[in-house]
């Protein structure tokens, strides 16, 4: 409708002889729309309500409302009921992809280096540290995996699978490391000294490599393991718990489920190694909640892994196919008392340092 165009039921229309002026000013503004016969409730957009041309924008990622424990961060309204299933699956078949993706660029380096392949079957690389490495490597696929599905699919920040406060601590995972290495040393050495007699661990490898080899296998090892070590804990007591903590409100159901899981991942050696894994992995479960992040495990992770590795590289086993999941009964035994012990001692730092429990 031009501007120039009468209004509605007062153009060319002769004006009651009682309306003080018959004639409207040029210049005076048009009655308001509610007056006006046809234009009840309805008004023109102005230009900054209409919605700018092009595709509308993709929406940033949401967080869990405020105060929600750590397994409640995937709980921001995105999705339906069963929306956790279709990240679930998701997420699984992106590992599948990367690892093979890994696969295959190992073979592509291994062809172009002319690195020596591996006799037996179930190995790779015939160099152990070499071998040791990759298996290392396809572990830490799991760790952006987890991080792109929580953004892409779970649509919420990355750092909601590290903690409470949306990033990993940096500051508290030094404080939590500060306990674990000590204890991880203690823990250790009781169950070399306890086994020594039956399983002298000399005699498990090769003797000392060398301190050429040791120093090059203790570097590699601390490059990867850091990585490896917080992979299995993103997976398994991070994002996994909390996809399983969109459709339940208890804790529990995705601790017990990761847990299981966390223990079969590891192959099946010994019940004793089997029932350690278990047993620590939900006290690490219930320790994720406690202190509302992964920084504790993480650290505790990383201590057992970088000891126990730089031990058998110490005395030339790292070509051993042994896990966690053959450990003997005297390592349970430590367990049942250590990893408590480990988890009480950070729970009471945690209170005493104020680490945050839920979200801000």
């Amino acid at each position: 409708m031009s501007s120039d165009a009468p209004w509605p039921g007062t153009g060319h229309q002769p004006e009651p002889e009682h309306h003080p002026h018959p004639h409207p000013h040029p210049h005076s503004h048009p009655p308001h729309a509610a007056e006006q016969p046809g234009w009840q409730g309805w008004t023109l957009p102005s230009a900054s309500q209409l919605p700018p041309p092009g595709p509308a924008p993709r929406p940033g990622p949401v967080r869990a409302p405020s105060g929600s424990h750590y397994h409640e961060l995937g709980r921001n309204g995105h999705g339906g009921r069963f929306a956790w299933l279709g990240e679930l699956l998701a997420v699984l078949g992106l590992f599948v992809v990367g690892v093979l993706g890994v696969f295959v660029v190992g073979a592509v380096i291994a062809a172009v280096l002319d690195v020596q392949a591996a006799s037996d079957s179930d190995a790779i690389f015939a160099d152990p540290l070499a071998e040791l490495a990759f298996l290392l490597i396809v572990i830490v696929v799991g760790l952006p995996v987890v991080l792109v599905g929580a953004r892409l699919l779970g649509n919420r920040p990355f750092g909601t699978v590290s903690s409470v406060a949306g990033r990993l601590r940096w500051g508290w995972l030094g404080r939590c490391a500060a306990v674990a290495f000590p204890l991880i040393v203690l823990q250790i050495g009781l169950l070399v000294a306890w086994t020594w007699n039956s399983e002298p661990l000399a005699e498990e490898g090769q003797g000392f490599p060398g301190w050429s080899e040791f120093v090059l296998s203790l570097a590699v090892l601390g490059a990867l393991v850091p990585f490896q070590a917080a992979a299995e804990e993103y997976v398994f007591r991070g994002w996994l718990v909390q996809v399983i903590g969109r459709a339940v409100r208890s804790p529990w159901p995705g601790i017990v489920v990761a847990s299981l899981l966390f223990a079969t991942a590891h192959g099946f050696g010994e019940l004793s190694g089997f029932a350690l894994l278990l047993y620590s992995a939900l006290w690490w479960g219930w320790l994720v909640i406690r202190t509302g992040g992964l920084e504790a495990v993480i650290a505790l992770h990383v201590a057992n892994n970088l000891v126990a590795f730089g031990l058998v590289a110490a005395v030339g086993d790292l070509s051993s196919s042994e896990t966690a999941a053959d450990a003997p009964w005297q390592a349970l035994v430590l367990e049942l008392v250590f990893a408590p012990l480990y988890c009480l001692m950070i729970a009471r730092l945690a209170d005493r340092r104020a680490v945050a429990q839920r979200s801000a």
